[in-house]
């Protein structure tokens, strides 16, 4: 007769994006895992697989998580601006506070990006997907932000959502990097002004 599990995988593969997020892929070992998730080895091998297959899926639960809301962010009717500026705010207010009390996170994403993607096919994938995901929402909503006349018709929403999208990942960098407050508020300054 087949055991039930004794632990809730869901949980416990939140449990694990939140380690790899802080910690990174290389200094997470299994052993962090087990004693972070509280479970035994062996569960962790027979639910995720290996410690990079973990790894992928808490990647793609943190896009299940961010995504959502960044799409509400930007689809809500009326004026499309004041949602892409205040966007472009957190983005810089959130990277300059990252790390307050403890260690500095970034972007899961960002931090992928730079770790795995460069020698790992499946999650420079992930990572394409992610941003281009953010891509295409920038870009509808700009490009409703232009049907609206908010942007004067010789913009180019890609162009402008690219940019911005280079602009976040890079926010979320400097602010790992350490006190970059300054470069935050006026890179996201200088970004505001080519929204008007």
């Amino acid at each position: 007769m087949a055991r039930t599990k004794e632990f809730d995988p869901d949980a416990a593969l939140q449990s694990a994006l939140e380690l790899f997020w802080r910690r990174g892929y290389e200094a997470t070992s299994m052993a962090d895992l087990v004693e972070h998730l509280g479970i035994a080895r062996a569960s962790v091998y027979a639910t995720f697989g290996s410690k990079r297959e973990l790894y992928l899926r808490a990647l793609e639960r943190y896009g299940q998580q961010q995504q959502p809301v960044l799409l509400a962010e930007l689809s809500q009717p009326g004026p499309v601006l004041p949602a892409v500026r205040a966007l472009v705010r957190r983005f810089a207010g959130e990277s300059a506070e990252d790390g307050a009390g403890g260690p500095r996170r970034g972007c899961f994403v960002t931090n992928t990006a730079v770790e795995l993607a460069p020698h790992d096919q499946d999650a420079a994938r992930r990572v394409e997907s992610s941003l281009l995901h953010l891509e295409t929402v920038l870009t509808a909503a700009l490009v409703r932000a232009r049907a609206q006349g908010e942007l004067p018709e010789g913009r180019d929403p890609q162009a402008l959502a690219r940019m911005l999208l280079v602009l976040f990942q890079g926010m979320r960098v400097i602010g790992k990097a350490g006190d970059g407050s300054a470069r935050l508020r006026d890179a996201a300054d200088q970004a505001l002004a080519l929204l008007d």
